[in-house]
């Protein structure tokens, strides 16, 4: 009892465990999807027997419906590994073939086969003379008794031929002549042939229309037939009523247009890589399907045979010369487009002379439809000038014009000059009425990319103008006087006032961020203080170290010693960043003679660097830098010459040979008459020159437009001081010998230093100078500017400075130099002036020969 009252609890407790079940039951219709899915997968391998065997179990399972069925296949489904491949047929029991019922044939009725052979049951049977349609239906109903024939008097399709009276019937004889008839082209089916001439056709005026409007359409016809890009006209066709040479006349008229409009038709056929031409490709198929559906009305017109409607040639012709005046003239374009890929805007040149042409004929409407066209044409080809403009973007998918990208190399710095270049060759391409404003719309599109490097915002720019035109933006209703004035003046003014309004917004915005963002003003400032020296008391302890240095013989050109120098020399200046000024200097051989450091051309050596804002740097180029630097050295290779005279002042020698001696008045009146060179000329640089020229350059670069003028002011400012500060390629031979006197001024001091101070280092350097009895002497009988050694002929010669005899005649032979070198140089400053124009060479020429003639004679 005990155990099958366990039984029955364990019994109950998996009835309650199955009814509790949170498993859903299995969904049989996905079970039937596996199937299926088997059995075409059996298919698919190749494995029809064993679809078919799936096929026939499952549909005799379904026979027998079980509610645990689709439970039991899916579980099936589920442990069966690759049917395909491991089933075995053996134990299938195959599909039985199912037998199909064999055919009753005559024999079987009639083995020996003379049963009805004596009826004429196998003739055709006659029904066109029956009673009524109902017999005739009634033989061939679906409902009737089918009769049985013997097979092998059943004929082939092959060689069944359909009677002619089940095809046609008496009502239609009269429309099949007509068509018959109104093929002309069939000699059989002339009316008439002239005996005079066999080979013609006479065809009437209707079917000539007809004809030449299908040729017109771009059909084949028989009265005109296609020889390559010609038409030809078939003359064997001929009108009764009219004159083979009036109808030839006519007919060639007609070939003529039909030629031109096939040339539309063919260019339509081709395809466009141009997107303006592809706007073109489009408007000479809206053109053409105007053309065919004018064609098309007049054809129809035709056909009514109405009678207002009167068929004559020549209205057609009429017709045709009117509707068809637009497409020859495009015919005539596309006919002398040329597949140069160099040319890509010269349909538009032509596009364009057509319709001054159209305006200066007066037919308006025919002026208004070409500009439309022109203007369409132009929107497309205008799109990546659009998007320059506008955008400050260069896009290969809009299409290329005449602006080139040299690609970005990062640095900002170039972005004006470098980054964008105006392409020569592209520009003498582009159509005649850009190129007056090309350099504009080069100019506007970069001040775009400038602002977006700014990080200038779009909505700053909300005044730029859209660069598209239309008929009524050249042709303003506002302005009837327009309509007098030629399509070509209007159209460049109208474009060049779009691209003005673009240029001045983007340029003013530019020129403010600019001038208060990017610190143009205060740059310039920096660069007259660093390179024009317009604050000597910064440049003062500079040149005092420098110069000192150079005395000494060693670490003069150290440019880590002179970039601090510099760097703590102008920290006082609150307009310039000390971090970015660095000196540079180049490293001398070994092999350089010990005179040549005692010139002033040493000094070219060093050059100062400030590194500008990247905006500033791209108006005030590198080539501005050098010309500044040019101009720095020179000034301090004055400084130089200077300091050397003033250090080493006139006094009485210490040395107990000479104690005693007089003070040496030659040495006095040269050393008076250096420095009044000196300081005259540095005066007229600095006051008259650097002054003058730099309060003209910025009064002009604040009423510059544009970036460009910008440039070009300070440019221009550059060039002119050079040229003032005898630096240009023309005062070359001028400023050598303005050296040479710099060098004579150092010599004198270096001879002054030997002569009152014999130390061992006055000695060495007194070594260096000349002993210029004999040679100066004969130098300054005929000073020769031209000579190239006109500035280092001084520097090689010895000469012994502690003998008095000696010091006298150096100081006569010096003196003598640079007197000769000050009136030559007077003389060539005038001469120069008055040649070229330059004021200020005159001025400072009277200047040298005014004070050179009065010191002179009072020597």
């Amino acid at each position: 009892m005990a155990a099958i009252s366990r039984t029955n609890r364990l019994k109950h407790r998996a009835e309650d465990t199955l009814r509790a079940s949170h498993y859903a039951r299995t969904d049989q219709f996905a079970v039937a999807k596996q199937l299926e899915g088997l059995q075409e997968k059996f298919q698919v391998l190749n494995r029809d027997e064993l679809a078919g065997g799936l096929r026939t179990r499952v549909d005799e399972l379904n026979e027998h419906r079980c509610s645990w069925f689709p439970e039991i296949l899916s579980l099936l489904v589920q442990l069966s590994d690759r049917p395909a491949q491991f089933s075995s047929l053996d134990k299938i029991e195959k599909p039985k073939p199912v037998e199909t019922e064999k055919p009753l044939t005559w024999t079987d009725l009639d083995v020996s086969g003379s049963a009805y052979s004596g009826d004429d049951i196998w003739e055709n049977v006659d029904f066109a003379d029956e009673s009524s349609e109902d017999e005739v239906s009634l033989v061939f109903s679906v409902d009737s008794s089918p009769r049985i024939r013997p097979d092998s008097s059943v004929p082939t399709d092959e060689d069944y031929v359909i009677p002619d009276t089940m095809l046609s019937s008496g009502e239609d004889e009269n429309l099949i002549t007509s068509i018959n008839s109104a093929q002309f082209w069939k000699p059989a089916n002339n009316v008439e042939i002239l005996k005079h001439e066999p080979s013609s056709r006479l065809i009437t005026e209707l079917q000539m229309l007809k004809e030449t409007i299908f040729m017109l359409q771009g059909l084949p016809t028989s009265v005109f037939r296609r020889l390559g890009e010609n038409i030809e006209v078939d003359r064997r066709y001929t009108l009764s009523h009219l004159s083979n040479e009036a109808l030839s006349s006519v007919l060639c008229s007609f070939s003529v247009i039909g030629a031109k409009i096939d040339v539309l038709r063919r260019f339509s056929q081709v395809p466009q890589s141009i997107p303006y031409m592809q706007t073109f490709h489009r408007r000479i198929e809206d053109f053409l399907r105007e053309f065919d559906k004018a064609l098309s009305d007049t054809q129809a017109r035709y056909l009514s045979q109405k009678p207002t409607v009167s068929v004559s040639l020549l209205q057609l012709l009429d017709d045709v010369r009117r509707e068809s005046r637009l497409l020859s003239m495009l015919s005539d374009i596309v006919s002398g487009i040329k597949s140069d890929t160099d040319k890509p805007a010269q349909c538009l040149d032509m596009l364009y002379g057509l319709v001054c042409m159209a305006q200066a004929t007066g037919d308006d409407s025919e002026f208004r439809f070409l500009a439309d066209l022109f203007l369409a044409c132009f929107e497309t080809y205008a799109r990546p000038i659009r998007l320059w403009v506008e955008r400050g973007r260069l896009d290969s998918r809009e299409g290329n014009f005449f602006v080139r990208d040299n690609g970005k190399d990062g640095n900002p710095r170039t972005l004006w000059h470098d980054w964008y270049t105006l392409d020569e060759s592209a520009l003498k391409n582009t159509p005649k009425f850009l190129q007056p404003v090309a350099h504009k719309i080069f100019a506007t599109g970069k001040n775009m990319v400038f602002l977006q490097h700014l990080n200038v915002l779009p909505e700053n720019l909300e005044d730029i103008k859209r660069t598209s035109l239309t008929f009524d933006d050249i042709f303003p209703e506002s302005s009837p006087s327009s309509v007098s004035l030629p399509f070509s003046v209007l159209l460049e003014t109208a474009f060049e006032k779009v691209v003005d309004a673009n240029h001045s917004v983007t340029s003013n915005i530019l020129r403010k961020e600019l001038d208060e963002q990017c610190g143009l003003w205060i740059s310039l400032q920096a660069l007259e203080n660093i390179y024009l020296c317009s604050d000597m008391s910064i440049f003062s302890a500079i040149d005092t170290k420098i110069f000192e240095l150079i005395d000494r013989g060693r670490g003069w050109n150290d440019r880590f010693l002179l970039t601090e120098l510099a760097q703590t020399a102008f920290s006082i200046a609150p307009f310039i960043e000390p971090t970015g000024l660095i000196v540079r200097s180049k490293i001398l051989s070994n092999t350089t003679p010990k005179t040549d450091t005692r010139s002033v051309n040493i000094l070219q050596s060093i050059s100062f660097d400030y590194v500008l804002p990247w905006p500033v740097a791209n108006i005030i180029t590198k080539d501005s830098i050098s010309t500044y630097q040019r101009i720095s050295a020179f000034l301090m290779q004055i400084r130089r010459a200077k300091y050397a005279i003033i250090k080493y002042r006139l006094q009485s020698p210490r040395s107990p040979t000479m104690r005693g001696a007089k003070p040496n008045k030659l040495a006095y009146s040269i050393r008076h008459n250096m420095l009044w060179f000196l300081n005259t000329l540095y005066n007229h640089i600095t006051e008259l020159v650097i002054s003058t020229t730099t309060k003209s350059m910025r009064k002009s670069l604040a009423l510059a437009k544009d970036v460009d003028a910008m440039i070009a002011i300070h440019s221009e400012y550059l060039e002119s001081l050079a040229s003032q500060c005898l630096l240009s390629s023309n005062s070359k031979r001028i400023y050598e010998t303005v050296v040479a006197i710099l060098d004579d001024c150092v010599r004198f001091a270096d001879i002054q230093s030997a002569h009152v101070t014999p130390s061992p280092s006055a000695a060495r350097r007194g070594n260096q100078v000349v002993d210029e009895k004999d040679e100066l002497d004969d130098s300054d009988s005929d000073v020769d500017l031209d000579s190239p050694n006109a500035n280092t002929r001084t520097q090689t010669q010895p000469a012994n400075l502690l003998n008095p005899s000696t010091y006298d005649e150096t100081l006569k032979s010096l003196k003598s130099h640079f007197t000769t070198h000050i009136s030559s140089i007077g003389a060539s400053l005038k001469e120069a002036g008055r040649v070229n124009g330059n004021r200020s060479w005159e001025v400072l020429g009277e200047k040298l020969e005014l004070g050179n003639g009065w010191k002179g004679r009072g020597i």
